[in-house]
């Protein structure tokens, strides 16, 4: 950490608390609920790949398993750097918008961000014309922990670099055996085993036959 990343924080803590009142608390919001709306990409993804070949299924499924993934790398590395969180560290900046998190829950990498990125990363493998969508708000995500003052702009940064790497990794090297499992799946002689694994595309094509 610098001088300047420090100065950055306090422009951001600052520009935060000259906001009007509804731009706080719907950052504050967004800090959190951006999470929940990764998760809903994930479901939808994997509910609408059911219907696709075995690869752009087991794609979608191991996307939230890449991002559980650059999670626990970003505890990891959290664990090593023990960087104390900026809204205790960082005396002559404004208090911030959200609680302080305890001390021990240290502040680099921005779990948050790191979610962020790897969520955004998995979802354009899975369909690339989700990149318009994901990369904003993984970027409006990150940017909001610093916002709201509980990251400096390195953690975020930070985070949002090692989730898309460690997405883009994990991807790239389960896809394999993770199709191989898919197709399995699909010929399981276990109901709830087929259901989760979708019918695949010629079942779909038999429905489009029908009507």
């Amino acid at each position: 950490m610098d001088d300047e990343d420090t100065a950055l924080y306090r422009d951001i803590t600052d520009f935060a608390h000259d906001t009007p009142t509804w731009v706080q608390h719907t950052a504050e919001t967004w800090t959190e609920a951006g999470l929940l709306l990764f998760a809903a990409l994930f479901v939808l993804a994997w509910w609408r790949a059911r219907r696709t070949e075995a690869r752009p299924f087991a794609i979608a499924a191991l996307a939230p398993l890449a991002t559980a993934l650059a999670y626990v790398c970003s505890e990891v590395l959290k664990s090593g750097f023990r960087e104390e969180r900026p809204c205790r560290a960082v005396a002559t900046a404004a208090p911030s918008l959200a609680d302080c998190p305890p001390p021990g829950d240290w502040s680099f990498p921005s779990n948050h961000a790191t979610i962020a990125g790897a969520a955004a990363v998995a979802l354009v493998l899975v369909r690339r014309a989700l990149l318009w969508l994901t990369v904003p708000l993984a970027l409006l995500m990150a940017f909001s922990r610093v916002f709201v003052g509980v990251h400096y702009p390195h953690d975020v940064a930070a985070g949002l670099a090692l989730g898309a790497l460690v997405a883009a990794f994990a991807v790239r090297l389960g896809s394999q055996p993770a199709t191989r499992l898919v197709l399995a799946m699909r010929a399981s002689s276990m109901p709830a085993v087929r259901w989760f694994a979708g019918p695949g595309p010629a079942a779909h094509r038999a429905s489009y036959e029908l009507r």
